[in-house]
C-alpha cells in the first residue's frame, strides 16, 4: 500500500506542478500582453479556473500526504485502540463525504453541458467543473489507502519526530 501511495502521490505532484507552471505562464502572458496594450480577453477567466483546478488537485495531493488540518495531539493522546477506532470512523466519514461530492459533481455535468466560458465559448463549463468529481474521486482513493492501513494495523505506526503525547505512551 505504501508503494501505491508513493506512486500515486508522485503522479499528483506532477499534475499539481504542471498546473502551477501553466497558471504562472498564463498569468505572465496576460501581463505581458496587457503591458503591450493588447490585452487578452480570456486570461483572467482562465486563470481563475486554473487556480480552482490547482486547489482541488492540491487537496488530493494533501490527502495522499496526510497534510490536511487536524488535531493530531488530541488523537495521539488516546490509547492505540481508541486512536485506531477514531481514525477508522473519521476515514469512513471523509470517504462518504467525498464520494457524495463526486456523485453530485458528476450528476451536475449534464446540466452544465450547454454552458461555456464567457471569454472562450468553445470551452464547455462541464469540462471546467469536471475538476470537482475528478478531485473528489482522487481524494477517495487517497483516503481508502489510509483506511486500509488503519484496518489491518495491529500496533501503532512508528513515526519520526513523535509528539510529546505519543512519546509518553
Amino acid at each position: 500500500m505504501a508503494h501505491f501511495r508513493a506512486v500515486y502521490g508522485r503522479l499528483l505532484e506532477w499534475v499539481v506542478g504542471a498546473l502551477m507552471t501553466i497558471l504562472a505562464l498564463e498569468v505572465t502572458l496576460g501581463i505581458v500582453f496587457r503591458f503591450s496594450g493588447h490585452s487578452l480577453s480570456w486570461y483572467d477567466e482562465v486563470a481563475s479556473h486554473l487556480l480552482a483546478w490547482l486547489t482541488f488537485f492540491g487537496a488530493a495531493l494533501a490527502s495522499v500526504r496526510r497534510a490536511h488540518i487536524g488535531c493530531p495531539e488530541l488523537v495521539a493522546a488516546m490509547p492505540w485502540r481508541a486512536r485506531r477506532a477514531v481514525g477508522i470512523v473519521a476515514q469512513v466519514l471523509v470517504i462518504a463525504f467525498f464520494a457524495l461530492l463526486a456523485w453530485v459533481g458528476a450528476s451536475i455535468m449534464p446540466v452544465l453541458a450547454t454552458d461555456s466560458l464567457i471569454s472562450l465559448p468553445w470551452v464547455p463549463m462541464s469540462f471546467v467543473q469536471s475538476v470537482i468529481p475528478i478531485s473528489a474521486a482522487l481524494i477517495v482513493v487517497a483516503e481508502l489507502t489510509h483506511l486500509a492501513e488503519l484496518v489491518v494495523a495491529t500496533e501503532p505506526p512508528v513515526t519520526q519526530g513523535a509528539s510529546l503525547a505519543e512519546s509518553a505512551q
